[in-house]
């Protein structure tokens, strides 16, 4: 049995809507404590943001971006020509790898699984950090042999590839790793004529970087027949799209044939404010290329940081021609509060592609933009997959967990389990705490808002000092929150502690009595601050731990890394 078939099941994206049945510490009679195990009855989401709530969409056609939110970063798309769009994103050690979603119309889309679920498709992830494994997937579909293909980079293992031709069975070949593709961000790009080629980013020539950032992109051929490459692999941009100034991370890269003219499209300037994508054309797929003297293609870059909902960061594009004719591109950006900092990571958004009467795509001109509200004439919007500010309640009665939770680094599979009280998550104390670079006794999935409520119900008595179980918001093995139930020689109590580079804090510590086995946890994110609260009764009524606690701690601003904030469940041996 596969990762995914353990971790997630077919209560896919549509789950998400459920309304929150709130906290409640039982179900059927009463949970008896097990000894260095943590039971959890259920656990709950609700979105809270401002922007929804202030800006209901105007029609059944119009949409929100992004279209994706909260942390799916460096987006890929592809079509089967038949009007079937798929869409998958990195995960980079989080497990199962890939989210792989599906639409027929580009505005109402389904989770429908991952793309890398086995322990043979995911390997080294131990002792990475956070944002090491699986970087920046590219998906794409040859009608030559009916075949989709995946192809990332695994930072502890190098390029390889995945493939199927039914991508919704949830079954993806084997690992075939391409030794010979040095550098990162590997796209496949399926020729008319049925060649294929790879085209990445790479180092320097010959390894001699002028300045910081230098990078190149190479193309070389692929044969699917062997499932190798063939030939010598080209450099056709080096530097970037104006060499003379110094342009750094031509990264990203993609290649498309256009009514027979080739474009090449990179990102450009890092992942942080000043990301861009820029494109360029030629007459082959080795080039040469020419840029756009209107590059770039995309970016926020220079536009007011105190505008209303600012999006920044936009970049690492692809493109899509939907079956209508129309033409669309999928990118990441960011969401910041005040221009500072969020906790939703890099998520994916969609824009229309206009073309100049010269036959060059733009998405964004100078000063432009990203909206949060788009429209596509025709579409029409399914309420089960409008996000916004939805709730959702995972009541842990399905025999398998959807598809939004995740683990990190591999399968915890031994450690947690649906099955050994029915109708709840069970997670056994490891000898392994949260800030550790290895397999975790967790499990937990992203946030989609900048405001919102996440509460859990638990039967946990801890042990020893040392044991304990709870709730935690995490960036990263050095940026954490955790709302735990522990005890010490005064007895059982609820503790908030923060993980930092220096090791961890006690935030605040409340005894309660010793009678009690089960409590509710929550946290309300304020977008700036954070709210901790505990409940002895059943949640109906509510103990606060500490108010006000930083959400900076948990943002990419202050941990860096290339992931948003997941929030979930855990129970560990060790502080």
């Amino acid at each position: 049995m596969t990762m995914d078939k353990r971790l997630s099941s077919c209560i896919v994206t549509a789950s998400l809507l459920m309304t929150a049945t709130g906290c409640s510490t039982q179900k059927s009679g009463t949970i008896e404590p097990q000894s260095s195990v943590a039971i959890f009855d259920s656990f709950s989401y609700k979105g809270m943001d401002d922007f929804y709530s202030e800006n209901p969409l105007p029609d059944a056609s119009s949409f929100y971006n992004p279209i994706l939110p909260g942390w799916y970063s460096d987006p890929t798309i592809c079509t089967n020509g038949e009007g079937d769009y798929f869409i998958a994103t990195s995960t980079f050690t989080y497990v199962p790898g890939v989210p792989l979603f599906h639409s027929r119309d580009l505005v109402n889309w389904r989770q429908i699984g991952h793309i890398l679920t086995r322990e043979s498709q995911l390997n080294n992830f131990q002792h990475q950090h956070v944002s090491g494994g699986i970087f920046a997937p590219d998906l794409k579909y040859n009608p030559a042999n009916k075949t989709y293909y995946m192809i990332t980079t695994n930072v502890g293992a190098g390029n390889f590839f995945v493939k199927t031709t039914d991508p919704f069975s949830g079954e993806w070949s084997d690992p075939v790793y391409l030794p010979e593709v040095q550098g990162i961000d590997p796209s496949f790009f399926f020729d008319n004529d049925g060649r294929a080629y790879i085209v990445n980013n790479d180092d320097a020539p010959e390894g001699k970087a002028e300045y910081p950032g230098h990078r190149t992109v190479r193309v070389v051929e692929f044969d699917t027949n062997t499932d190798k490459c063939i030939g010598q692999r080209k450099i056709v941009v080096n530097k970037g799209w104006r060499p003379q100034d110094k342009p750094i991370w031509c990264e990203g890269p993609h290649i498309y044939n256009i009514n027979g003219t080739y474009y090449l499209m990179t990102a450009e300037g890092g992942t942080a404010e000043g990301h861009s994508e820029v494109i360029y054309k030629g007459k082959t797929p080795f080039g040469p290329y020419t840029p756009w003297e209107g590059n770039p293609i995309l970016t926020q870059r220079g536009l007011d940081s105190s505008r209303p909902n600012p999006v920044t960061c936009a970049g690492h594009a692809d493109l899509i021609q939907a079956k209508e004719g129309d033409w669309w591109a999928v990118f990441l950006a960011c969401r910041p509060i005040d221009g500072e900092f969020e906790n939703l990571g890099r998520e994916t958004f969609m824009m229309p592609v206009q073309w100049t009467e010269d036959g060059w795509p733009y998405i964004t001109r100078e000063n432009e933009a990203v909206p949060m509200i788009l429209r596509r004439e025709g579409a029409q919007r399914d309420p089960e997959f409008a996000f916004g500010n939805f709730e959702s309640t995972t009541d842990f009665t399905a025999p398998e967990l959807g598809h939004e939770w995740m683990t990190l680094r591999g399968d915890a599979a031994d450690m947690i389990s649906l099955k050994n009280n029915p109708g709840h998550l069970t997670i056994a104390c490891a000898d392994v705490s949260t800030a550790d670079k290895d397999i975790l006794p967790f499990i937990g999935r992203r946030v989609h808002n900048h405001k919102y409520e996440c509460a859990t119900s638990m039967t946990f008595n801890a042990e020893h000092p040392d044991q304990n179980a709870g709730l935690v918001v995490m960036k990263d093995e050095s940026h954490q929150y955790l709302l735990a139930k522990g005890c010490d020689e005064g007895g059982k109590h609820i503790v908030l502690r923060k993980i930092d580079r220096s090791g961890s804090e006690d935030l605040a510590k409340n005894a309660i009595d010793d009678s009690n086995d089960s409590v509710c946890l929550k946290v309300v994110s304020k977008g700036k601050t954070y709210d901790f609260y505990y409940s002895t009764d059943g949640g109906n009524n509510w103990n606060p731990i500490k108010e006000g606690v930083d959400a900076r701690h948990t943002s990419t601003a202050a941990a860096g890394g290339f992931t948003g904030t997941t929030v979930g469940l855990y129970a560990s041996n060790k502080r």
